[in-house]
């Protein structure tokens, strides 16, 4: 991935709740096929994917869910906002996912939808497993208990 520092780079939307609610074991950066104004539309910022996930099927990797708002001035020749949108992965890449979901138990949850450093938009998901309500209080503890650290250093 590009560094921030990239003036091409651009996170378009992320997911920040996908770390609260999964532990995420391992990340995948993949291309994601869009129509001409779903691209328009991105480079405006109008897109959601917190409700989204991905998911294999019939051999290849699907988003599903994922909103991307109608571009305006594309008329008649617009897209559909919620439509399922084709990820492009290496085959090998795909097994392994397919492996993870089936006999693992683990989910695909896109992370952050970017523009890379070339101008391309890619989608960051991550193969995760979800958090019981015991581990999310531990997870807010451990962030408190690092912010109270933090301020303690600060002042001594």
């Amino acid at each position: 991935m590009a560094t921030k520092s990239d003036p091409n780079y651009k996170i378009i939307a992320e997911n920040r709740r996908a770390r609260f609610d999964y532990f995420i074991e391992s990340d995948l950066e993949v291309g994601i096929v869009l129509t001409g104004s779903e691209v328009k539309s991105l480079r405006t910022g109008q897109s959601n994917i917190a409700e989204s996930y991905a998911s294999v099927e019939g051999g290849e990797l699907w988003l599903i869910n994922a909103y991307i708002a109608a571009y305006k001035q594309a008329g008649v020749f617009g897209h559909e906002e919620r439509r399922r949108r084709k990820l492009l992965v290496s085959r090998k890449e795909l097994a392994r996912l397919w492996q993870a979901i089936g006999r693992e138990g683990m989910t695909l949850v896109p992370l952050v939808m970017y523009f890379n450093d070339r101008g391309m938009v890619k989608l960051k998901i991550g193969v995760a497993k979800g958090k019981k309500n015991h581990d999310k209080r531990e997870t807010d503890a451990k962030r408190d208990w690092n912010r109270q650290k933090q301020r303690l250093l600060k002042q001594g």
